[in-house]
């Protein structure tokens, strides 16, 4: 399994987010489970970045909803870290 960090910026997006769309918190909560258990599972439409994001990647969770995200190894355990950046709308976050 992954382990996901979430940056102090995503954390504030994610609470900014969800107050305007509490419906779409659960929807959010699953992606995120399905990220750490396979984050290139085709359902979550995972795709690089370019221009001023390059290196980093996107997928959605649903209703227009996006998560922009990188991928490192752990340099002492050789896990996987997914770091988690921004959340929101499509013009939100790119």
């Amino acid at each position: 399994m992954r382990e996901l960090v979430l940056t102090p910026k995503f954390r504030r997006a994610f609470h900014r987010y969800v107050q305007r769309s509490p419906w779409l918190r659960r929807q959010i909560e699953a992606a995120l489970r399905q990220m750490q258990a396979d984050v290139f599972v085709p359902a979550l439409g995972s795709h690089k970045l370019s221009g001023r994001l390059s290196g980093l990647w996107a997928y959605s969770c649903g209703h227009g909803c996006r998560i922009v995200f990188l991928t490192e190894r752990d340099l002492e355990g050789g896990q996987e870290v997914i770091g988690l950046l921004d959340i929101g709308t499509h013009d939100e976050v790119y």
